[in-house]
């Protein structure tokens, strides 16, 4: 697994290792109190074999396998929503970890609207999937370093950004790397004004504040994963916000690129299990879970 890390820039600084999944462009994080080292995990991804709709935890061991290695604690197992191109390793962390797991508060809604779509008006209680629904404005501690909750919807209604000790945000899918531009903000809950708003309020932390993406793909010229920039580097430079972009020309160009993207191809297996936290839907008579897909619904 490619990986990287970034130092710590001293007391109160948080050392961050980023993992990458190349199957679906993920980078998962683990944010280190280099005083304590206690830690937390972020966005950790769960394998997902899509043509044999078949699970496993491979790279979950493989990060896992870093934390023991690097004699490390793991105080915290965060996600900064419910991703819709992979499903999550919360619950499977938790079990083998005994550390919380935790989401934002308003995954409530987004299980509400989820219900509609799957038709499964019984399905989904986060409230027993996490141990934790942060609201706007919550704080927490991973060692010696203090944290705190953004609400930064758009990409989903109700995605967070965790604001690590006094350097680190991890931003999830608002921006994509500085020579990238931002995220897509057409899922179900989703919104290229919301998404702007949260972009703007990430991009008034402090200049040298380093900010963790949630995705990478490459480009034509950069075959390498990347996902770390400050927010001087996002304002001067991206591509969909930087350089004084205005609201309106954020929202038609991020509306005509959402227009030609297909669905992620595990989005409507991922739904259905990061609503509980990771886990599959409930075994049925036979032993086995069961995917429900809508068709012809999008």
């Amino acid at each position: 697994m490619f990986k990287r890390e970034s130092a710590s820039n001293g007391t109160g600084s948080a050392r961050v290792v980023g993992f990458y999944d190349k199957p679906t462009g993920s980078c998962q994080y683990l944010a280190v109190c280099e005083e304590t080292k206690k830690a937390a995990l972020i966005d950790v991804v769960q394998d997902f074999d899509v043509p044999n709709a078949r699970s496993s935890f491979d790279s979950a061991r493989e990060i896992l396998d870093f934390v023991r290695d690097n004699g490390l604690e793991i105080e915290w197992i965060l996600d900064t929503h419910p991703h819709a191109d992979h499903l999550m390793a919360s619950s499977w962390l938790k079990e083998k970890l005994g550390a919380p797991n935790a989401i934002g508060s308003k995954v409530l809604e987004i299980a509400e609207l989820w219900r509609g779509i799957y038709n499964t008006p019984d399905a989904f209680d986060p409230e027993s999937c996490f141990d934790r629904l942060f609201d706007k404005g919550d704080t927490f501690r991973i060692g010696n370093l203090e944290c705190r909750v953004m609400l930064s919807p758009g990409h989903t209604l109700g995605s967070i950004t965790y604001v690590v000790g006094k350097d680190a945000a991890f931003v999830h899918d608002t921006l994509m790397h500085v020579d990238v531009g931002s995220s897509r903000a057409d899922f179900p809950g989703g919104s290229a004004h919301d998404l702007y708003q949260s972009i703007q309020e990430i991009l008034s932390l402090p200049d040298e504040t380093r900010l963790f993406v949630g995705h990478d793909y490459c480009t034509k010229t950069r075959d390498e994963p990347a996902w770390e920039a400050t927010v001087a580097e996002h304002k001067r430079d991206n591509p969909h916000v930087g350089g004084g972009t205005t609201e309106e020309e954020f929202i038609k160009l991020r509306e005509k690129r959402d227009a030609t993207l297909s669905l992620p191809d595990r989005m409507l297996h991922a739904l259905q299990v990061n609503l509980r936290g990771g886990n599959l839907p409930p075994a049925e008579d036979d032993g086995n879970s069961y995917f429900k897909i809508p068709a012809n619904r999008f």
